[in-house]
């Protein structure tokens, strides 16, 4: 009897198992990949607008999972640095990538910001696959030559590797009242439905085209 238990619980025998021969099948995944303006800064991670999106999503006939990475402060130099442990470890189809902002609260390069969201829409493409870039536009203060230079950097990115693009997925509604906090920079709770509809014309023609593929069934003209 000892024996049949040990052959039983042998590596051999789970490697034979049902469950191993056919694993769960895993749902593609979306991955947000941003700073505050994405991780639910201010209020519970419900209420953000990754979280909204998970909802809309799972009124779906194909089952997806949106994976939230972003970071509050995250700058490009940081994003950059990180992004392919997090593609190697959560392995997603479509990533969201919506970084910037806090280069250009900083001051810092435009041209660095350009290197390194180029570097993070390569990296994401040599892990087949396919990037959404949210474009972020920043105060009139830091000047309108550092400025225009600035929201250049992600329309001039688009344009030259054919990236969809959201210019500025906070510009239709960010100076109606309440949907900004007090601090008058990061979006309300209130403002995240807003945030989503901004992104979701972008992004539903991708993930169409992601469940498009893995439907077996001939299409109409066939």
């Amino acid at each position: 009897m000892i024996g049949l238990i040990a052959l039983l619980w042998s590596p051999c025998a789970l490697a034979n198992s049902p469950e191993a021969e056919n694993p769960p099948e895993v749902p593609p995944r979306i991955l947000v990949y941003g700073d505050s303006l994405s991780a639910a800064y201010g209020m519970p991670d419900a209420s953000g607008w990754p979280a909204l999106l998970q909802a809309r999503l799972d009124d779906r006939p194909m089952q997806w999972e949106v994976v939230n990475v972003s970071i509050s402060g995250e700058t490009t130099a940081g994003g950059l640095n990180r992004l392919p442990q997090v593609l190697e470890r959560e392995e997603p189809i479509l990533v969201i990538l919506a970084l910037g902002g806090n280069d250009g609260l900083r001051g810092l390069p435009p041209q660095a910001m350009r290197d390194n969201l180029e570097g993070m829409v390569d990296a994401i493409r040599a892990a087949s696959a396919e990037p959404l870039l949210l474009g972020v536009r920043i105060p009139p203060n830091y000047g309108r030559r550092y400025t225009e230079r600035f929201e250049a950097v992600y329309a001039d990115l688009a344009e030259e590797r054919g990236l969809v693009f959201e210019p500025g997925f906070l510009d239709d509604f960010v100076l109606e009242e309440g949907m900004l906090m007090d601090d008058g920079i990061h979006p309300s709770e209130r403002a995240q439905p807003r945030l989503l509809d901004a992104i979701w014309p972008h992004l539903e023609p991708m993930i169409e085209d992601v469940e498009d593929a893995a439907d077996p069934r001939p299409s109409a003209a066939n």
